[in-house]
């Protein structure tokens, strides 16, 4: 278990608090095109990895509207359609999707693209299918 040292606030600024960080592995997650890596009631993290040549499956105009999601490459090239506009992706980009722009992730023809994803707020279930739209 890892843990991360913080100072409390202010008026407590002469004791130290120690709490539990979550540590998570990824490699075995890399295997499954989509996979939910850990989730809070406020974001939400997940890995994509994508054939060469695939794309991301997003059916209707954008799956999860009412989340932003920060997409950033591990590993591989492609592209991405973003709201009309496509940027290239190679190892060590990172990429805001704001809420509600249609996107279609994209390998490229050689490589598997893998991605680490961060959901704010969560658009996953544990199994990878899209919740229901938020009110």
């Amino acid at each position: 278990m890892h843990y991360r040292i913080h100072h409390r606030a202010a008026r407590h600024a002469d004791r130290i608090a120690v709490t539990a960080m979550k540590a998570l592995r990824t490699t075995t997650a890399r295997r499954r095109s989509f996979a939910v890596l850990h989730r809070t009631r406020t974001s939400q993290a997940a890995t994509m990895t994508l054939a060469p040549g695939a794309e991301s499956s997003e059916q209707s105009a954008n799956e999860h509207a009412w989340a932003e999601q920060w997409l950033y490459v591990v590993s591989g090239s492609g592209s991405a359609r973003i709201a009309g506009r496509t940027i290239r992706l190679r190892p060590g980009s990172l990429v805001l999707i704001e809420r509600r722009e249609p996107h279609v992730i994209r390998a490229g023809a050689r490589s598997r693209l893998v991605t680490f994803n961060v959901y704010v707020p969560p658009a996953y279930d544990d199994e990878g299918e899209p919740l229901r739209r938020r009110r």
